[in-house]
């Protein structure tokens, strides 16, 4: 408590720092403001039926910082930079050229790569807002439009999720933490009033113990996300002694931290989107007049609103898709020919072939907690809303994850910036 009154006092006296949290804030009120702004003709009773009835759309509005709950002008959020983003570290096990950029060029490799990935997300706007639009057209959340208001609404949308990436490349530039996970982070915390309202209106007496057990597991599981969020597997690293001259390099130990939940937020985005994006379609498809369409449509639908198998296909995507992810982001063969060319090597390991199959070998097994654990943050809301029977309770998901990550990083940001005031 000491150290958290210690921090909040330096970050009101060191300059710096002080200006870096008033640029967030400013940043997270424009964002805010922007997030208010809607776009015209909505009937606001068939768009609030259609969040609450499609969790895909549900997590859309999580990645739009909750813009996609009103249709606003930044309804797609960073959802497209963030799929581009996802789309060019896939493209780095087909180019090698790519792969080269992301993991050999360094810090100026990684920049271009990270522009690459903004242009990409120009195109998958465009193509995301003429999407949504003709859903929520389809839904009769929006009239029918002319050719011309539909022209100017993607260009709106468009151009609001161009404005919203640039905003949180100003964030990440000019104040603290990254300003893409801020502004996702800033779109999870402004639904809590919301769903403290829902949870107000809903309670009754006799559930006291309920929701205190929620409480007492609410912390549990933040406690639990922590840990193994920054939990890490060191494998120990040793350069070997060089003479030059009269004077001895190397020699030293230092170690090669392995994260446990390597993927990150990434796989349950994956698995989601190939859960619940069928199920969109087959719903549209359901509506055809053709009765084997229709049939096979209505079955695919019934099968996938399924609870129990919608639980288990969601567990086992995430399993998957983390060790799928994990094998594309990180490449021992490169990360052991690195340390073979700087005169490192692992105690009791030989360099090259052998060092990238025990990294391998390690990597594997701690994937394994990493996966186990995003697969049950993933269907925990699931459990919870099927045992407690209350739909405003709900602990874990992408949220959780996401929200957690943001205020660990915020924190971080914090530290090196009082690191760098002592020094």
């Amino acid at each position: 408590m000491q150290s958290l009154l210690l921090k909040i006092r330096l970050m009101f006296q060191d300059s710096l720092l002080r200006r870096k949290i008033i640029f967030l804030a400013v940043f997270l009120i424009l964002f805010r403001v922007l997030a208010a702004i809607p776009i015209p003709g909505i009937d606001v009773t068939r768009l609030n039926a259609l969040l609450s009835g499609n969790q895909f759309l549900g997590l859309l509005d999580i990645f739009s910082g909750g813009g996609l709950g009103n249709l606003s002008i930044v309804m797609l959020g960073v959802g497209p930079y963030i799929t581009s983003s996802i789309i060019m570290q896939l493209a780095t096990m087909m180019s090698p050229k790519l792969k080269a950029m992301y993991h050999e060029e360094g810090e100026a490799g990684r920049l271009k790569f990270a522009q690459y990935s903004r242009f990409l997300a120009l195109p998958l706007a465009l193509l995301q807002a003429f999407s949504f639009l003709l859903l929520l057209e389809k839904q009769g959340v929006l009239g029918d439009l002319t050719l011309f208001a539909r022209m100017v609404n993607v260009i709106v949308i468009t151009g609001g999720s161009m404005l919203l990436m640039w905003v949180g490349e100003l964030m990440t530039e000019f104040s603290v933490g990254n300003g893409v996970s801020m502004i996702i982070f800033a779109g999870i915390v402004s639904r809590i009033p919301t769903v403290l309202s829902q949870t107000i209106i809903t309670f009754d007496v006799s559930q006291i113990p309920l929701y205190l057990g929620f409480a007492v597991a609410s912390i549990a599981i933040v406690l639990g996300v922590v840990i193994v969020t920054e939990a890490e597997r060191p494998i120990p690293i040793t350069y070997a002694k060089r003479i030059r001259g009269n004077k001895v390099y190397g020699g030293v130990s230092t170690y090669l931290p392995l994260r446990v939940n390597q993927a990150g937020v990434i796989p349950i985005i994956f698995a989601l989107s190939i859960l619940l994006f069928p199920q969109l379609i087959f719903s549209f498809l359901a509506n055809v007049s053709n009765p084997i369409i229709h049939g096979i449509s209505s079955f695919a639908v019934a099968l996938i609103s399924n609870g129990w198998f919608y639980a288990t296909a969601y567990f086992l995507l995430v399993f998957l898709f983390t060790y799928f992810y994990t094998a594309v982001t990180f490449d021992p063969e490169s990360i052991a020919t690195n340390l073979q060319k700087s005169g490192a090597f692992i105690p009791g390991v030989r360099p090259g072939a052998s060092t990238s199959q025990y990294i391998s070998k390690v990597l594997t097994r701690i994937t394994l907690v990493g996966a186990l654990f995003l697969g049950a943050i993933a269907v925990l809301p699931l459990a919870v809303q099927a045992i407690t029977g209350i739909t405003s309770l709900a602990i874990g998901g992408t949220a959780l994850l996401i929200g957690v990550s943001g205020v660990l990083e915020f924190v971080k940001k914090v530290d090196a910036q009082s690191s760098m005031r002592d020094y």
